[in-house]
């Protein structure tokens, strides 16, 4: 999910009591809420869509789990005893106790795993120990509802706090609100792939939760069998509730010219000649790849297939040139 998600979470958890269990106790629970979100920093020495092998793996993983909270919690502690010898703690701090420090921080960690797992970009949630990807297939990645839903209760329980009225109950109330809404999408996305496996009897389906429309799914579905479009040059199709788009996996045959004379390839032998495309096939749960104006040929993934996205989604085959199928069959 979004970091404002993971930061309204901690805040809302916060509000519920655990707040008074320490000093420091907020900045525990809204920054441990985000911290596995510091593997971002590999944008600093990753190029192109590399990151996308990379994210959401060994800092979302069982030990970050352990390891983060732990930082976390000596460096909040380390600086509340360095404003003390300084002479600038504020007064009304709560004492702060290292241990309560930690199991806050500890708290808040997991629940970014948590909520993570819930949309389809998925995650490694056993990361080292396996590079499996995970997916809820629950929540779009930005919940506005669920923004809405969390934001207004931090408030309002901050302004009872603040009038000297009941905070705790409000945001406890708010919390298992949150939870139903939660499991009501994860009873939609059930309903919506039990539906679309009825009618179109396929292994590979994904209900794919839209923006807005929390109620709505669009159904992606791998077709080893349709018939390929004259442009879409692979073998196999990813197919939409609305149109189809062709599709590939790492041992389909893509059908192209490489230099004019070159056999074809598949997917996991360009992948081990080029970092960015073998990134981007791990991480790809959906990929297909399509043919630009210019002729260039693009690897997408059908989660997040957008013309306009075509730097942060998509990755240019090397020295591939379009091929397109002059009879195709089905």
């Amino acid at each position: 999910m979004d970091n404002l998600t993971h930061s309204l979470v901690g805040a809302l958890i916060g509000q519920a009591g655990l707040k008074r269990k320490t000093g420091l106790a907020m900045p525990a629970l809204i920054i441990g809420a985000n911290l596995p979100d510091v593997d971002a920093a590999c944008l600093f020495w990753l190029e192109g869509v590399e990151h996308l092998g990379f994210r959401r793996g060994i800092t979302h993983g069982p030990i970050a789990w352990v390891l983060l909270p732990m930082v976390l919690a000596g460096l909040l502690y380390g600086f509340d005893r360095w404003q003390a010898k300084r002479g600038t703690r504020p007064a009304g701090r709560l004492p702060v106790d290292l241990k309560w420090l930690y199991l806050l921080s500890l708290i808040a960690c997991l629940t970014h795993p948590a909520l993570d797992w819930l949309n389809v970009y998925g995650i490694r949630l056993l990361e080292p120990f396996s590079s499996q990807w995970f997916y809820g297939d629950t929540l779009f990645i930005i919940d506005v509802w669920l923004w809405a839903l969390l934001g207004f209760a931090t408030w309002f329980s901050l302004r009872r706090e603040k009038r000297g009225g009941e905070w705790q109950r409000p945001a406890r109330a708010t919390i298992a609100v949150a939870l139903v809404y939660i499991g009501l999408n994860g009873v939609i996305t059930a309903a919506a792939e039990r539906d679309g496996n009825d009618h179109i009897k396929v292994a590979d389906l994904i209900a794919s939760p839209v923006p807005f429309a929390f109620w709505e799914r669009e159904l992606i579905w791998h077709a080893a069998d349709a018939e390929p479009e004259t442009s879409k040059p692979v073998w196999g199709s990813w197919m939409f509730a609305g149109g189809v788009d062709s599709g590939l996996s790492s041992g389909d045959r893509i059908v192209f010219i490489e230099h004019g004379d070159k056999p074809a390839m598949t997917a996991a032998e360009i992948a081990n000649q080029n970092s960015a495309v073998a990134a981007f096939l791990f991480w790809s749960r959906a990929p297909f790849v399509e043919c630009d104006d210019s002729g260039q040929v693009l690897l997408r993934d059908a989660r997040f297939y957008d013309p306009r996205a075509r730097d942060r989604f998509s990755v240019a085959l090397p020295d591939v040139e379009c091929d397109p199928l002059a009879n195709p069959s089905p």
